[in-house]
């Protein structure tokens, strides 16, 4: 039987992880544009920028002037992803982010190789050394991550199995040194979860690590996105990355089309139709979709952007105005 959850967060990664992506330049100003109206929406926490060579990602070069940029809202926790030491104490000297300590180990090698030009080995001492990192900042540590979680595109399938081994490790890290992780985030960083998948791999880390919550970082290439979301509430997942308009995609997964992530809005909607709060305004979210279809200048895959939400035509039909036919 579903245990839904009553409450979602959504962790809000189009300014970050959809950006990065485009092929052209996006303006400054813009990227600050869109920060800012999501800010109005109800989120409270958004990813923003990457802090990454920009040789590799130069859609993320102006990441130090975005976030000088922002109009911060309370309550909103403005974030920023880096994948070296480098990377975080870029986003340390901004004053401007909460930075939160994460450790990441990722699933398939070659992806490994190809993403960050680490071995398994290298990436695990790396993050050895960026826990030390982080307590000398007084951050604490109390996430971990797993890429590729369901399979890659150039080491195939992922067994479950696998990807709690590797729980188990991101576990050891922290005793290692002294912290404790409550929350263990999957990403299906190669769009290769189904509905089934999602299931069998939550379902085997919870009966292994009971004591974890659970995220979920989707993506959309095969139209599996909402499937592998309406999966992760079935399993009792509360926590959810997303993509306004359906914005982003990993610039390293060797897809020459692919969609973006799971998108915001859309997972809103699902939501709210289910009964399950999310806290957001559903309206804004689809006039911010509409203003990131603006800035990155061709259509975005997001769905209920172009559908409009139910709440409007019920509103019409009770007022009325409207009729169904």
């Amino acid at each position: 039987m579903s245990d839904f959850p009553a409450f979602v967060h959504i962790n809000e990664e189009g300014p970050r992880e959809g950006f990065q992506i485009e092929p052209g330049p996006i303006a400054t100003a813009r990227k600050i544009e869109l920060i800012d109206a999501l800010s109005a929406t109800g989120l409270t926490h958004m990813q923003i920028v990457s802090f990454v060579n920009p040789r590799a990602v130069p859609g993320m070069a102006d990441a130090e002037q975005v976030v000088a940029g922002i109009t911060q809202r309370t309550g909103i926790a403005y974030t920023a992803l880096w994948l070296n030491e480098r990377g975080f104490e870029r986003a340390v000297a901004t004053g401007r982010l909460h930075n939160r300590g994460s450790i990441s180990l990722c699933a398939s090698d070659p992806f490994l190789m190809r993403n960050q030009n680490r071995t398994p080995e290298q990436q695990l001492a790396g993050q050895h050394r960026i826990v030390e990192m982080y307590k000398v900042q007084g951050i604490p540590v109390e996430r971990g991550g797993i890429m590729a979680a369901f399979g890659c595109n150039f080491a195939g399938d992922v067994p479950a199995e696998r990807v709690v081994s590797l729980v188990g490790q991101l576990l050891d890290i922290a005793a290692e040194h002294d912290v404790t992780l409550t929350t263990v985030g999957l990403s299906d960083t190669m769009a290769w979860a189904t509905p089934l998948s999602i299931k069998r791999v939550a379902g085997a880390i919870r009966d292994t690590y009971p004591e974890l919550d659970l995220s979920l970082h989707l993506h959309d290439t095969r139209g599996m996105g909402i499937a592998n979301a309406q999966a992760g509430l079935e399993m009792g997942v509360a926590r959810y990355d997303s993509c306004v308009g359906g914005l982003g995609g990993c610039p390293f997964a060797g897809h020459a089309g692919a969609a973006g992530n799971v998108c915001t809005e859309d997972l809103v909607f699902m939501c709210q139709e289910m009964g399950i709060d999310t806290g957001l305004d559903l309206e804004a979210l689809i006039d911010c979709a509409n203003l990131a279809q603006d800035i990155v200048g061709h259509a975005l895959p997001g769905s209920v952007m172009k559908g409009g939400s139910l709440r409007r035509l019920r509103d019409k039909i009770s007022s009325g105005s409207g009729h169904i036919g």
